[in-house]
């Protein structure tokens, strides 16, 4: 798990007077509102992320805000906030917490860490390659942002991890629809899903794979030279691999051998590639 980070409008005067109001109405005596030090409120929001009581020390950390709005405080307790949402996985709430404080904070010094731990709200509800992928597009994007505005931080080294992390998922998607339509027969789309992962996702670990899948395609339609180039790049690139066995296995039981073509589309993409 990563090394959590730990480094809030003033009450408005209509709401206090609409609180009067009612008091006076109702008969019923309310609390007096009572504006305390913000360091005393940021302590015991403090307090309260430690013992674990996230939804409450976010509140807290909001109420710093509330009541001192132009203190040194508040900014500090903005970014606190979202990562108490960010601890309780309330993380549509630490995203929202964390572009109000990157719009209203452009130039703190917290700024790398308000843009990192928004990418990591998006990274830790990436879901398995069955489900919809729109937290790992969002997790890509925000993980690149980190990378390119903020290169020298300490953040981008692990952005980078993650985004190589991310892509291999998001290729794992494309290889799972890909082997989809390849059992029921729809080769054709089977085989734009792993010319996918070849051409966008080429360091990935699902890239072999990707190139012994195109050759079964390529002998179910019969299309035999895409097939051995294929094949070739296959065995060039990933010599020791099973999935080179099985191609070369496939091939040889046809009577055909790993061939570069010219004109075929490995060929037409091989120096983009490898």
């Amino acid at each position: 798990m990563w090394r959590r980070f730990l480094t809030a409008l003033r009450l408005p005067l209509l709401a206090v007077l609409l609180a009067a109001a009612l008091a006076g109405c109702s008969g019923k005596e309310k609390p007096t509102y009572v504006e305390e030090p913000p360091e005393q409120l940021y302590n015991k929001a403090l307090s309260e992320l430690l013992a674990g009581d996230y939804e409450k020390s976010a509140k807290s950390f909001d109420e710093v805000e509330r009541q001192h709005p132009y203190s040194v405080w508040a900014s500090r307790a903005q970014l606190m906030s979202a990562y108490a949402f960010y601890q309780g996985d309330k993380y549509d709430d630490a995203i929202n917490a964390l572009d109000r404080f990157i719009q209203l904070n452009p130039g703190s010094r917290d700024i790398a860490y308000a843009y990192y731990l928004k990418a990591i709200c998006y990274y830790e509800q990436i879901s398995d390659v069955g489900r919809d992928q729109k937290n790992t597009i969002d997790a890509l994007d925000s993980l690149k942002e980190v990378v390119r505005r903020f290169p020298e931080s300490r953040y981008a080294r692990d952005a980078q991890l993650k985004i190589d992390l991310a892509r291999d998922h998001l290729a794992g998607k494309d290889m799972e629809i890909g082997r989809y339509y390849e059992s029921h027969g729809e080769y054709l789309a089977a085989i734009n899903r792993f010319q996918t992962v070849i051409k966008d996702y080429q360091t990935t670990t699902h890239v072999p794979e990707a190139l012994h899948r195109l050759v079964e395609c390529y002998l179910a339609l019969g299309v035999y030279k895409e097939a051995e180039a294929t094949a070739a790049v296959l065995g060039y690139n990933f010599p020791g691999s099973e999935w080179y066995q099985d191609s070369y296995a496939l091939l040889t039981g046809k009577d055909l051998r790993p061939a570069d073509h010219e004109g075929s589309w490995i060929s037409q993409v091989w120096h983009t590639v490898f």
